[in-house]
């Protein structure tokens, strides 16, 4: 039979190991109360004070300050203009937005702008999710020097290939079409930069390979397994995309006419049209601004969790 010092001893080597695997859990000792309440006893503040209210605060503002001041002079007339900028509303922004709709195209240039925007951002995000899934999780020949090289056509600047791509359009006959500020816009060197870096990191590669051994194609793979993880970063890729489209005004400007032209290009009309009448123009602008708005509103949420999620895999 075993003896009772033996027991007692087991026992206690058992205790032992018990109490070092807490430990080893981070169980074994409760928090400090005072932890994170910012007191002198050596934890951390993690609750934000005053300055860092202060200082949002004061970035919001000067964010929205824009917006605010567009809307103050919207709402007035152009003598209140000339007196000094408004502080408080006025109640003119009605009869000013009635004028922009009779001077400019408006209805049909909001058209135009969200048909642009909307074909463009699916687009990208999917040409550039396909690409930024191949460069990330597919193997060949030369891809980290084609990589390179779409990256490096960031650098290029736009102008330079403005005169080049305005004889293209002409020669198809597409200019003062909505192809010809579509067609250039499909893909862009930023989205399959983006993608790819998001999947290199959010899809490991032994999932792709269990989809594979499970009978499925490259395709079938991308579509079931690949899209649905690059969610959060195909939604913030969108968004930009629409935004960056939405208030584009160069190319739509050179390839478009007074016919059939986009937001930012019938607001510029106004200023022809009525020469340095602000309260007009502001009062466009602010129209033009609220689909934008909307957006946020709508896809705020994505956008949010996207960056959370990139923030947390950094």
């Amino acid at each position: 039979m075993t003896s009772v010092p033996m027991v007692e001893q087991t026992a206690g080597k058992r205790a032992a190991e018990t109490a070092r695997r807490r430990r080893n859990r981070g169980g074994a000792q409760p928090p400090h109360p005072a932890w994170g309440r910012g007191r002198k006893t050596g934890g951390y503040n993690r609750r934000p004070g005053f300055v860092t209210y202060g200082l949002l605060g004061a970035v919001i503002m000067g964010s929205a300050l824009p917006i605010l001041w567009s809307v103050l002079v919207a709402s007035h007339d152009s003598t209140a203009i000339v007196k000094g900028v408004p502080l408080i509303p006025g109640g003119n922004f009605f009869a000013n937005a009635a004028t922009v709709l009779d001077t400019i195209p408006f209805w049909k240039a909001l058209g135009n702008s969200i048909l642009v925007s909307t074909v463009t951002a699916a687009s990208v995000v999917i040409f550039s999710s396909l690409a930024g899934f191949a460069f990330a999780k597919l193997r060949f020949r030369g891809s980290k020097a084609l990589l390179v090289f779409v990256v490096a056509t960031m650098a290029v600047p736009t102008q330079l290939g403005v005169i080049p791509l305005f004889i293209v359009m002409s020669k198809l006959g597409w200019t003062g079409t909505m192809g010809a500020v579509i067609i250039p816009g499909l893909v862009t060197a930023f989205g399959v930069f983006w993608m790819t870096q998001y999947l290199q990191d959010a899809l490991p590669d032994e999932l792709i390979e269990a989809v594979r051994m499970d009978g499925a194609n490259m395709w079938q793979a991308f579509w079931h397994v690949a899209l649905p993880a690059a969610r959060p970063a195909a939604a913030m890729l969108a968004l930009f995309t629409f935004v960056a489209t939405w208030t584009n005004f160069f190319w739509p400007f050179i390839v478009l006419n007074a016919q059939n032209p986009t937001l930012p290009v019938a607001l510029q009309q106004l200023q022809s049209a009525r020469f340095v009448d602000y309260s007009v123009v502001l009062a466009g602008v602010v129209l033009s601004t609220i689909p934008l708005l909307i957006v946020f509103a709508v896809a705020g949420r994505h956008l949010v969790a996207g960056i959370m999620q990139g923030a947390v895999k950094g």
